[in-house]
């Protein structure tokens, strides 16, 4: 059976606090098979929460997740045998392992399910590692390479397992703005190549822009504005219009799409 190159997400009534904290409350959110969703909003606001949740790394209170129409936790309750597709996340950190090297990492979900032999383990690895420009890089440990390298070897982690979602935290965070564009366009290539769903938390409003096929606005624990990217440095929702003007970012300087 041909694997789906991108997979649906439905969010639906998202509820999550922590010690009476309310974090998330009552998200809604649909995001296409294959488009790039970007998620944004001020520090504290729970985006990461909202990611990890996507992931299956933390459980709602109440609501709902579902994976072209699968409920989230009978997809996660399958065997790795059985899931109709996979999705792996970009972590902030990179979460590279120092004692491996680049190519141990990549290869090291692989390696523990056991699913392909040998050869064609390194045969993944090595296109993974083409893809995101580090070929030749496999035999490094994570310690030597740069941070920019650290986050492309992370992601052809992710790429390693074939995923149809890829979730990421704030994958530009900490790099330089050329550093920045160099994982942009990588993003790109990805649903160019791969046509994989990708749902990307960012601080950066030029970023999303840049990348987002939409553009999704978390506030006080809820999604206050939803834009495609060329419609949302126009948006006249007011905090979407306060966040603009923190950034310094208007129709002007978000430019021609690419």
């Amino acid at each position: 059976m041909d694997q789906p190159r991108g997979v649906a997400i439905d969010i639906e009534g998202l509820h999550k606090s922590f010690n009476h904290h309310r974090v998330l409350q009552g998200v809604d959110l649909h995001i296409e098979p294959g488009e790039i969703m970007v998620i944004v909003g001020g520090s504290g606001e729970g985006k990461s929460v909202l990611l990890r949740h996507i992931a299956g790394l933390e459980a709602p209170d109440a609501g709902s997740i579902a994976l072209n129409a699968i409920d989230l936790q009978a997809y996660l309750a399958l065997p790795p045998e059985r899931k109709p597709f996979r999705l792996s996340m970009v972590f902030q950190g990179s979460a590279l392992l120092n004692s491996m090297t680049v190519a141990e990492n990549v290869s090291l979900r692989l390696r523990e399910h056991r699913t392909q032999p040998p050869q064609e383990i390194e045969r993944i690895v090595a296109t993974c590692l083409e893809q995101v420009d580090l070929a030749g890089a496999g035999d490094v440990l994570p310690g030597e390479l740069s941070g920019g390298m650290r986050k492309r070897a992370a992601i052809a982690r992710a790429l390693a397992v074939e995923p149809q979602v890829i979730l990421y935290d704030e994958p530009t965070a900490d790099l330089d703005p050329i550093l920045t564009v160099q994982i942009a366009q990588l993003v790109k290539r990805i649903q160019t190549t791969r046509g994989a769903t990708q749902v990307i938390v960012a601080h950066d409003l030029l970023l999303a822009t840049e990348i987002g096929t939409h553009i999704a606005v978390l506030h006080e624990g809820r999604i206050v504005d939803y834009q495609t990217a060329d419609a949302f440095v126009r948006s006249d929702h007011p905090f979407t219009q306060e966040f603009l003007r923190a950034a310094r970012l208007s129709a002007s300087d978000a430019g021609p799409r690419r």
